[in-house]
């Protein structure tokens, strides 16, 4: 093992706002707004606040498959959060989520609007909802279940360890990647001895639990995550990649990829969403070709 300074714990921890790391100017101990601000309202039952990392591509790939199968109740608005100016600790964010975390919704179909947070709840709120990607009852319903909880606690030890300590942390240390390379294969194979007998990873029918896997996990095989296809060898990872494949193939999720997102190629960057039209009329290629 490489040579590595040691550390030792104090007696009692104190935030070091100086720690380093990408994200050091926005990670605090702390919960609550930093600042008042209202969240904008447009003109569909469903306001989505969010960002195109994978928690934020799960909703808005769910949203544009319920489109697609043609319920217009889930026209949306998708307005950018910002996670690296903050704006995920305004009043009004912090009013949908008091964990200060994309993405969340608000549901203004009913009388009263409600609020919807964590990604996974979203996911099976809009499941519920349109009676849709998720089985009504029985062992099948359940299974899709075990699928998305098994996401929701497996992804921090690739998002939150594997990705932070590979890709993000200000020094490249030897223990913790290793550490967590060793769970984020480990999950790999649990996926890829799975999906040797299924299409897809609840059965043979497409639910919310591929919608919640695959951004994480099938973008990080098709080597969008981190950099670390070649570190991974996620080649190796046959089933996985062929379910990742498959699924990246669909019209819905190629347009929920887009939603909010801001890197990358310029087609493919639509900052916020109000329209179906948007798609073709308001990606960064286009607006800034309109202001030249």
């Amino acid at each position: 093992m490489s040579d590595q300074s040691s550390y030792t714990p104090p007696a009692v921890w104190t935030w070091d706002s100086k720690s380093g790391g990408q994200f050091a100017n926005i990670n605090r101990p702390i919960a609550g707004a930093t600042h008042d601000k209202d969240l904008p309202v447009g003109q569909h039952p469903l306001q989505l606040y969010s960002l195109a990392t994978p928690n934020g591509v799960k909703v808005t790939v769910m949203l544009e498959e319920l489109l697609a199968l043609g319920h217009e109740g889930a026209e949306y608005n998708a307005w950018l959060i910002n996670i690296g100016e903050g704006d995920q600790f305004s009043s009004g964010f912090v009013e949908v989520n008091p964990n200060s975390k994309i993405p969340a919704l608000w549901d203004r179909s009913g009388d009263k609007p409600v609020r919807v947070f964590e990604s996974a709840s979203i996911l099976f709120h809009l499941a519920e909802k349109f009676g849709a990607f998720l089985p009504a009852s029985g062992p099948e319903r359940t299974e899709v279940m075990n699928w998305v909880f098994w996401q929701m606690g497996s992804a921090p030890y690739l998002g939150g360890g594997f990705g932070h300590f590979y890709a993000y942390a200000p020094e490249k240390w030897e223990y913790p990647i290793n550490r967590f390379a060793m769970e984020t294969k480990r999950q790999l194979d649990v996926l890829d001895r799975e999906l040797a007998e299924k299409t897809f990873i609840a059965g043979e029918n497409y639910s919310i639990a591929d919608i919640a896997i695959w951004p994480w996990y099938g973008q990080l095989v098709l080597g969008r995550l981190y950099s670390a296809a070649e570190f991974l060898d996620v080649e190796s990872y046959k089933n996985v990649m062929r379910w990742a494949k498959a699924i990246d193939a669909r019209p819905a999720v190629q347009r929920g990829r887009m939603v909010n997102r801001t890197f990358g190629e310029p087609h493919t960057q639509l900052h916020e969403r109000h329209d179906a039209t948007d798609f073709e009329t308001r990606t960064q290629d286009k607006l800034e070709a309109a202001a030249e």
